[in-house]
């Protein structure tokens, strides 16, 4: 048996342990943290406890399963002396919030001191959702941070993504022009037909992979708003599986999904200068789905 062991951070905010373990321990999958609270197999200072226990700030937090890892935490895709590219998981912020877990950079960072021992914490540069997994770019210099910043603002660095939809998006490619609005009090996104106070123009373009019940799509975002791809694809009927807060979540407990079907899979640059070696990637990576 191996052991997984954590501290509840003393500000985490009051909830189930369920939770706060998929994040605290995103190399777990799912089902493995579930078989272990079903085997009494989870502790909360000292004592066994179940699904529903509640989070106790402070405690000391251990995990005990057969499972065996057969890849690292948090793969990395590229690495130089500037840059870091890993593929985040679901399940993990780009930022701390009140749900708790390690954020990207702090994984980022313990799978950087493997390699590089005494490694300074390197910075995201851009966000991907919680719930999205996929290609993310980190950097190591307060240099590299400010050009990476200003290529993804300037669209020099472009994100593809692949997700999977409810039906089959007709035509079967198309670029949609639309307005999103933002909610910050119901940490929501509005797509609008026109354009009106408070609203940014949103580009997203689409191409059908594979189609069907459940179709898989490419998406290429020429701009990059808050949730734009999971709510510009559900103003269009289409939303995306697993998406309870702007799709159809009948759909989503009919098709037994757990998790949102996205994932950032290909990273493209177009930057100048002293960045331009980038521009010979071709970053992907195969999403979970």
């Amino acid at each position: 048996m191996k052991l997984y062991t954590f501290v509840i951070p003393e500000n985490q905010q009051p909830g189930r342990l369920y939770p706060l373990i998929r994040r605290m321990l995103p190399q777990l999958p799912d089902h493995v943290v579930r078989q272990a609270f079903d085997k009494r197999d989870v502790k909360m200072d000292g004592a066994r406890v179940s699904r529903d226990a509640q989070l106790i700030p402070g405690a000391e937090v251990k995990l005990y399963t057969a499972f065996e890892e057969t890849a690292p935490a948090l793969p990395i895709v590229y690495l130089d002396e500037h840059i870091m590219v890993v593929h985040k998981p679901a399940g993990v912020s780009c930022q701390e919030d009140g749900k708790g877990g390690l954020t990207i950079s702090q994984l980022a960072h313990q799978a950087l001191l493997e390699q590089r021992p005494g490694a300074s914490c390197p910075v995201a540069c851009h966000r991907l959702d919680n719930q999205t997994e996929g290609l993310l770019l980190l950097a190591l210099t307060e240099e590299a941070r400010l050009a990476m910043e200003e290529g993804f603002y300037h669209h020099k660095i472009r994100k593809r993504y692949t997700c999977i939809v409810k039906g089959t998006p007709e035509p079967r490619e198309r670029t949609l022009r639309a307005w999103l609005r933002k909610d910050a009090a119901k940490a929501r996104v509005q797509v609008l037909t026109h354009d009106a106070p408070g609203a940014l123009p949103i580009i997203t373009e689409y191409r059908v992979a594979e189609a069907g019940e459940c179709a898989r799509l490419m998406v290429t975002l020429h701009t990059g708003r808050t949730h734009q791809i999971r709510a510009q694809m559900a103003a269009i009927g289409h939303p995306l599986l697993g998406d309870d807060q702007y799709g159809d979540r009948a759909f989503n407990k009919q098709h037994k999904t757990r998790r949102l079907m996205l994932c950032a899979t290909e990273l493209r640059f177009a930057l100048e200068g002293r960045w331009a070696y980038l521009n010979d990637l071709k970053l992907s990576v195969k999403p979970s789905f």
